[in-house]
């Protein structure tokens, strides 16, 4: 049988997933007993399935989380005050592919970025492209950007992402370059992607942090009225759950 050369060419073709489900059905005796539509099903799947999870892994890395998050593993302790059916019915990313936004406030350590970054991890399993930024990195990025001349190159980039999430986002107050950056991505992505952003800053006062009046309402209808809004309580995590394992209190 002609068994090497088809391996060979199904590799060349970048099949190898394929070439290797196949190599191991020729070795298998039980295989024998299904028919050609089903062997060749259970081949076509294995190399689906190995694209699926190469893309995943793609996604997973370019997103750069700050930390290993996951909807299953959230902490519904009634002092937090979570909104479970809320919660659950955003876990579908129904509301990436609206483009809605999304909002998470609270107190430091009440598992704001945990959060934030829970959901960016279920968008990357359900296909969407995301991206994590600090906020005050970001804004040194963009300023570098401004400076080398790669600006267009970076805000470009900010504005395709399905998923951007800011952490750490209205901590101070913005400067007049900061605003007109910020007031451009929200423009590129308005209506067209999602955006994610945690804040321990309540929403009400958010527009005198971004300063001048005409652009913190611009930036703010962008951002708040299709947005989701999720508010943490409770006593900080860091001092209850310390630990380095990626579960919810290590934020």
């Amino acid at each position: 049988m002609l068994i090497k050369p088809t391996l060979e060419r199904l590799r060349a073709m970048g099949l190898a997933s394929m070439a290797d489900a196949f190599l191991r059905q020729m070795e298998d005796p039980q295989m024998h007993s299904l028919s050609f539509d089903e062997r060749l099903s259970m081949i076509v799947d294995h190399q689906w399935m190995a694209r699926q999870k190469r893309a995943l892994d793609r996604r997973l890395k370019n997103a750069k989380l700050k930390m290993r998050a996951c909807l299953e593993d959230i902490d519904y302790n009634k002092t937090r005050a979570l909104d479970r059916p809320l919660i659950r019915s955003l876990s579908t990313s129904e509301w990436v592919s609206a483009h809605r936004n999304m909002i998470i406030e609270g107190a430091t350590g009440v598992g704001k970025t945990y959060l934030a970054c829970a959901f960016a991890d279920k968008a990357a399993r359900d296909g969407h492209g995301v991206l994590y930024c600090g906020a005050r990195p970001l804004f040194r990025d963009l300023g570098m950007a401004r400076a080398d001349g790669s600006l267009d190159k970076l805000l470009s980039k900010l504005a395709r992402v399905d998923v951007l999430v800011i952490d750490d986002w209205a901590v101070s107050v913005l400067s007049e370059t900061e605003r007109r950056d910020f007031l451009e991505i929200c423009d590129e992505r308005y209506q067209m992607h999602s955006t994610i952003l945690t804040s321990q800053v309540p929403v009400a006062h958010w527009h005198e942090r971004i300063g001048e009046p005409t652009v913190a309402d611009s930036i703010l209808d962008r951002l708040v009225h299709n947005a989701y809004r999720i508010e943490l309580k409770g006593p900080s995590m860091r001092k209850s759950q310390p630990g380095p394992t990626g579960n919810e209190g290590t934020q």
